[in-house]
C-alpha cells in the first residue's frame, strides 16, 4: 500500500472511531495547560490532574506563581515524577512570562521554547491545543503508534525526524487533531506492553500487525 492511501486509511478510522479527541489534562486557560503539560513529562495526565486543582487555586496567574519559590511549589507537585526540577521549571516559566511576556502565553515556537522547562513536545502542545496551530507533539505514543502503523518509516529514529515525517503528510487542518488521534490510540489501545491488537480497527491497515500474521 502507498504511504499516502495509508493515511487515507487511517484518517479516516480515527475520524470515524474517535471525532472527538483532544488532551485529557484539566485547565481553564493557556497559564494552566502550560503548567500541566511541564508536569505531565514522564508523568501521567492521571497524576497531573490530581494534583493541578490547589497548584491553579492557590496560584491562579503567572504573576502569583513568580511570586513564589520552588521550596512552595515542591510541596504541591511533590508526588509527579522529578519534582525538584519541576518546581524550578514552574517558577522560573511564570517569572519569564511576567518579565519577558507581559504575563501572557506566547504563541510561537520560538517564544515557548525560551520558556524554563518546555521543550519542543510542549511547545507544540501548546500551539496545538491553545492556538489550533499545525504543531504535530511527538511523545512516546506518537512515536511508538507511528512506527508500528507504519505511518514513519524505521530511519524516523528521533521525536523531530518522526514530527516532520507525520506532517507532510496529514493535511494541515487535521494536524491539532490528530495529534490526540495518536496519542489516545497509544494510551488505550496501542499500549507499550500487551497491545490490544485484537479489538484495534485498524487491524488490517497496521504493519506490526501484518507482520504478525505472515507465517515464519
Amino acid at each position: 500500500m502507498r504511504k499516502k492511501e495509508l493515511y487515507e486509511k487511517v484518517i479516516t478510522y480515527f475520524q470515524q472511531a474517535m471525532p472527538v479527541a483532544e488532551t485529557e489534562l484539566h485547565y481553564e486557560n493557556p497559564f494552566q495547560l502550560l503548567i500541566a503539560v511541564i508536569l505531565s513529562a514522564q508523568c501521567t495526565d492521571k497524576r497531573v490532574n490530581m494534583i493541578t486543582p490547589p497548584l491553579f487555586r492557590d496560584f491562579p496567574t503567572p504573576e502569583a506563581l513568580a511570586a513564589s519559590t520552588p521550596e512552595v511549589i515542591f510541596e504541591y507537585i511533590r508526588s509527579v515524577s522529578y519534582p525538584n526540577n519541576k518546581s524550578k521549571h514552574l517558577v522560573g516559566m511564570a517569572q519569564m512570562l511576567v518579565k519577558d511576556f507581559h504575563g501572557e502565553v506566547p504563541d510561537t515556537l520560538e517564544q515557548l521554547v525560551k520558556l524554563p522547562g518546555v521543550g519542543r513536545k510542549t511547545a507544540n502542545v501548546i500551539q496545538s491545543v491553545v492556538f489550533n496551530k499545525a504543531a504535530m507533539a511527538v511523545d512516546t505514543h506518537v512515536f511508538r503508534v507511528s512506527h508500528r502503523i507504519g505511518l514513519v518509516p524505521q530511519t524516523c529514529t528521533t521525536p523531530l525526524a518522526t514530527e516532520k515525517y507525520l506532517i507532510k503528510y496529514i493535511p494541515e487542518e487535521l494536524i491539532p487533531t490528530a495529534h490526540h488521534w495518536l496519542i489516545l490510540h497509544g494510551r488505550y489501545v496501542c499500549t507499550a506492553r500487551n497491545p490490544k491488537c485484537e479489538s484495534c480497527g485498524l487491524n488490517g491497515l497496521c504493519k506490526e500487525s501484518i507482520k504478525a500474521r505472515i507465517p515464519r
